[in-house]
């Protein structure tokens, strides 16, 4: 096996957010932009005191999560009727389609989440999911 020695370890700290499609502050971390990642992207999520995003889901996408800090109820399934509630330290997988809802259970406290797909778009590729 050869070695490649122009690929290189990046750092990335990302000074400010942007708001995702889904109205949450979002610190870009590793992505093909970012880091020239080709199969994955890695994010800091931010849910505000009280907040949920947009109900949405990732056609072609799984999602793993990571809870830093929080309580937060994650609806999910058809008609978001399932529910789950995760706190800090819990792993969470959603797979490709699933349409899911998190709620910050807190309303003093922001919620601190990773995000990681195998998308390395540092702009998810989200789908809106018509609550009802």
């Amino acid at each position: 096996m050869s070695l490649d020695l122009k690929r290189k370890v990046i750092t990335v700290r990302p000074q400010e957010s942007i708001a995702t499609k889904q109205n949450l502050p979002y610190y870009v971390g590793i992505s093909e932009e970012t880091a020239g990642a080709k199969g994955l992207s890695m994010n800091l999520t931010v849910i505000p005191p009280g907040s949920s995003p947009k109900a949405h889901f990732h056609k072609d996408f799984e999602t793993a999560i990571y809870l830093l800090k929080g309580r937060v109820e994650t609806r999910f399934g058809e008609n978001l009727k399932e529910s789950m509630i995760n706190e800090e330290g819990d792993f969470v997988f959603i797979p490709p389609g699933v349409p899911h809802k998190p709620v910050n259970l807190s309303e003093t406290e922001p919620a601190l989440a990773i995000v990681s797909r195998n998308d390395p778009n540092e702009h998810e590729n989200v789908m809106p999911y018509g609550e009802k």
